[in-house]
């Protein structure tokens, strides 16, 4: 599916929370809109009905690196391209910004996705607080 993805659309409050939970995530409504006031930039795609069916972003300081998070595509649209094309925007965003390097976590599994996005996968770690 070839749809429209916008560089820092516009987003209601409840669109991202309602898109994680149709993924499984945790809705993690208190983020919102405090996680869009801190992004670099953010990536959006609606559906023909002006429904949020794809999100992502990347934060940092603006400088030379920047992370790439929460692809997220509903579950209705995946295997469609769009998360691709969520990701090229963004990295086209910033190439644009003259950000170096963009740097991401993944789950195992979705290793060649990112491979196919033109990241290069090597090894990292994760550091989680423990509740």
């Amino acid at each position: 599916m070839n749809c429209q993805v916008t560089i820092n659309m516009p987003i209601s409050n409840d669109e991202i929370p309602a898109l994680r939970e149709r993924v499984g995530w945790e809705r993690r409504d208190q983020d919102y809109p405090h996680l869009l006031e801190r992004c670099n930039f953010w990536a959006g795609a609606r559906d023909q009905h002006g429904h949020l069916i794809g999100f992502g972003y990347i934060c940092g300081m603006a400088l030379e690196h920047g992370y790439l998070e929460d692809i997220i595509v509903d579950p209705s649209y995946q295997g469609q391209g769009i998360g691709t094309q969520i990701v090229q925007a963004l990295l086209q965003e910033a190439d644009q910004s003259e950000i170096e390097v963009v740097t991401t976590t993944f789950e195992k599994g979705r290793a060649d996705f990112y491979e196919k996005s033109g990241f290069t996968v090597g090894y990292g770690g994760v550091w989680k607080r423990k509740k």
